[in-house]
C-alpha cells in the first residue's frame, strides 16, 4: 500500500503547527521525519494514523493490504504503552481481540509475532519483570500482530539506553530487511535515521514545513561498511547543518498559546 499526505496543515488553537506538508510512503518504504523540537513531528504522525483530524488537507491509502493485514496502519510508541497487569501474550493478543479470528488464528499471530521479536521465551513474564528493550520489543510485536501495512514509528527508541538502542536498530533493520513492512519512523537522532531510513524529510520550525527530502541510496544491508559508514557521516553533517539554526531558535523559544 502507498501512504500519502496531501497538503496536511493543522494549528492548536493560535498556535500554527503544520503548513502544507505533503509526501509519499511507498509500499515497503521507510521514510524518516526529522525537524527541531515543536516543528510537528508527532501531530503530524498522528494526522497520519487517523488520532488528529488536520484542520486541512487529508491523508490517503491507496493499494491493497496484505491478504492477511487486520489493521493498515499501527503505532508504535516512545513510551511502550503496554497494560502492566497483562503478560507479554496478554499486551501482544490486544489488538486481535476485537477481530473476528478463532482461538488458534489467535494463537498463532501471537506466536509469530513473538517469535520474530525474540520473545518466545518470556511471554508469560509481566511488563516490570523486563528491561527497557525488552518492553519496546513487546510493543512492535504488538504492531505487528495484525500484520500491518505501513507502522507509525514516534521516536521509538529515545527512551532507551545507548546499548539498547543499537541492539533494536539491529532488530529493526533485521525485520524490514525480512518482511518489507513500510513505515514512518519519527527521530531526533540523526543516525537512526541514517540508518533506517530510505528516504529522510526534514521538516522546518513550527510550523513544519518541508524544508528538503533526503534519499539515502545506500541500501541498508551495507550501511556498516567503512565507505558506506563514511558517506553517512557526510550525508549526517548536511543533515546537522540544514537543521542546527533552527534547532537553536526551537530551543529557546516560548511558546504563547
Amino acid at each position: 500500500m502507498e501512504l500519502v499526505a496531501h497538503g496536511i496543515g493543522h494549528a492548536f488553537g493560535a498556535l500554527p503547527v503544520l503548513d502544507d506538508v505533503g509526501f509519499a510512503v511507498a509500499d515497503g518504504e521507510i521514510v524518516a521525519l526529522i525537524g527541531p523540537s515543536g516543528c510537528g513531528k508527532s501531530t503530524l504522525l498522528g494526522i497520519l494514523g487517523g488520532l488528529i483530524p488536520p484542520e486541512r488537507g487529508r491523508v490517503s491509502l491507496s493499494g491493497a493490504p496484505p491478504g492477511d493485514c487486520l489493521n493498515p496502519l499501527t503505532f508504535v510508541f516512545q513510551d511502550f504503552a503496554l497494560l502492566p497487569w497483562r503478560t507479554v501474550a496478554g499486551n501482544v493478543t490486544l489488538p486481535l481481540e476485537h477481530h473476528p479470528l478463532s482461538a488458534a488464528e489467535r494463537r498463532e499471530r501471537v506466536e509469530a509475532a513473538l517469535q520474530r521479536l525474540g520473545l518466545g521465551e518470556f511471554k508469560e513474564a509481566y511488563p516490570k519483570q523486563l528491561s527497557g528493550g525488552m518492553r519496546q520489543r513487546v510493543g512492535i510485536a504488538r504492531a505487528l500482530v495484525v500484520r500491518p501495512a505501513v507502522l507509525l514509528m514516534d521516536e521509538p527508541l529515545s527512551a532507551l539506553d545507548a546499548q539498547t538502542r543499537e541492539l533494536l536498530m539491529e532488530d529493526f533493520l533485521a525485520l524490514w530487511l525480512d518482511q518489507r513492512v513500510a513505515a514512518v519512523y519519527v527521530t531526533h537522532n540523526l543516525t537512526e535515521a541514517l540508518r533506517l531510513a530510505d528516504r529522510i524529510i526534514v521538516l522546518s520550525r513550527r510550523p513544519g514545513r518541508i524544508k528538503t527530502v533526503m534519499p539515502v541510496a545506500i541500501p541498508q544491508r551495507e550501511r556498516q561498511t567503512p565507505a558506506a559508514e563514511r558517506a553517512l557521516a557526510e550525508l549526517g553533517h548536511a543533515l546537522w547543518q540544514l537543521l542546527r539554526d533552527e534547532a537553536v531558535e526551537a530551543e529557546r523559544e516560548v511558546v504563547h498559546a
